[in-house]
C-alpha cells in the first residue's frame, strides 16, 4: 500500500487558521485489531493516532464522512492486513471473554 502521489490530491486550500486546544492522555480500552488498524492508518497519513482520532470524531459529528474513497481502499487493505473483519453492525455488541 503506497502512499498517493502528491500528482493525485486536490489542490491545496489556504492554510486554516490553527485551534490552541488542551489535550488530556486518556487510556481508553479499544479492540485489539481495530487499534492496529487505526495506528496503521495514522502512519499512512503521517499524522498521530490521536489526530487520527480526533479527525474522524470531528467529522462525524457533523455528520460528515471522515474518509474518501482513497483512504477507504486503504483501510480495506489494512483490516485484511490484520484481520479486522469486525463492521457497524458489531457496533455495541462487543465483549470480553471472561
Amino acid at each position: 500500500m503506497a502512499k498517493r502521489k502528491s500528482a493525485q490530491r486536490s489542490p491545496k486550500k489556504a492554510p486554516a487558521k490553527r485551534r490552541v486546544v488542551e489535550r488530556v492522555q486518556t487510556g481508553v480500552r479499544i479492540e485489539k485489531r481495530l487499534l492496529k488498524v487505526l495506528k496503521a492508518l495514522a502512519e499512512y497519513h503521517d499524522i498521530t493516532l490521536g489526530d487520527l482520532l480526533e479527525g474522524i470524531v470531528l467529522h462525524v459529528f457533523e455528520g460528515k464522512r471522515p474518509f474518501g474513497e482513497p483512504s477507504l481502499e486503504v483501510i480495506a487493505g489494512l483490516k485484511k492486513v490484520y484481520g479486522l473483519e469486525l463492521d457497524a453492525s458489531d457496533s455495541h455488541r462487543l465483549v470480553e471473554e471472561a
